[in-house]
C-alpha cells in the first residue's frame, strides 16, 4: 500500500468539497472502509462498563482459534485472542486514532498522524503475535485487491500449525475503527477476496519484469 505518498495541499481545502476530499484521500491511502461516513466513531479507550464485553470477545476469539484444528493448544489460543482484542486498543491510543477509518487515513496521508492505516495495524499485529513463539498456531499475512482497480487492504490471518493460510481466521483491527477487532474465517469474508502476501509479491515481481522487458 502506498499510504504515505504526497498528495500536495489538497487536504487543506475547505467548504463544500471537504467531505468528498476526505473520502478521496482516505481511499488513496490504500484501505477501503465498510462505510463512507466521516463521523467520529467515539473514544478508542473502552470504558470500565465495557470490560465485560471485551472479555466476552476474547472468549469468542479464543473459541474461533481453537476451532481452527484439534492440535491448537487452548492456552495459545487464549493468549493470541487476548493480544488480538486488547493490543489494538493500546495502539489506537498510541497512534491517536479517534476517528472513523477513512478520516484517520486522511490524517496519516496529510501528515497529521504518523500511523493508523491498515498496513500499520497488520504490521503491529504480526509482530505482537510472532513474539509469543506459538507452536500450534501459524501467523500469515494477506492482501486484498492487489490485482484490480480496487484499493488494497492488508491483514493478519492465523491458522492451525501447518495448515494453508486460507483456512485461517482474519484478525483485522482496522476495518471497524479505533482498534476494535473484526474476525472471520477467510472464506466467510464478504467484503474482501484475499491472497497470500507471498503470492502478491510474486505477481508484483513478474509484473515489473514484464514492464521492464517491454521498455527494453
Amino acid at each position: 500500500m502506498r499510504t504515505r505518498a504526497a498528495f500536495g495541499r489538497a487536504g487543506y481545502m475547505a467548504g463544500a468539497l471537504a467531505p468528498a476530499l476526505a473520502l478521496l484521500l482516505g481511499l488513496l491511502a490504500g484501505c477501503s472502509a465498510p462505510s463512507v461516513s466521516t463521523q467520529t466513531a467515539g473514544p478508542a479507550v473502552a470504558p470500565a462498563q465495557d470490560r465485560d464485553a471485551l472479555e466476552a470477545q476474547i472468549a469468542e476469539v479464543t473459541q474461533a482459534l481453537r476451532a481452527l484444528g484439534p492440535g491448537v493448544d487452548p492456552d495459545e489460543a487464549a493468549r493470541a485472542a487476548r493480544i488480538a482484542v486488547l493490543k489494538p486498543l493500546d495502539w489506537a491510543r498510541e497512534w491517536q486514532v479517534v476517528d472513523a477509518p477513512l478520516v484517520h487515513n486522511v490524517k496519516v496521508v496529510n501528515g497529521f498522524r504518523e500511523k493508523g492505516v491498515c498496513q500499520d495495524w497488520a504490521d503491529a499485529m504480526e509482530i505482537a503475535l510472532h513474539a509469543e513463539g506459538f507452536r500450534t498456531l501459524d501467523i500469515h499475512r494477506a492482501i486484498a485487491n492487489a490485482r484490480n482497480i480496487k484499493l488494497e487492504h492488508a491483514t493478519v490471518i492465523v491458522t492451525a500449525h501447518g495448515q494453508p493460510w486460507d483456512s485461517g481466521l482474519i484478525l483485522d483491527p482496522w476495518r471497524i475503527g479505533q482498534g476494535r477487532l473484526y474476525t472471520a474465517r477467510v472464506g466467510e469474508d464478504d467484503r474482501y477476496n484475499w491472497e497470500s502476501r507471498e503470492a502478491v509479491r510474486a505477481w508484483t515481481r513478474e509484473w515489473k519484469a514484464r514492464a521492464l522487458a517491454q521498455q527494453g
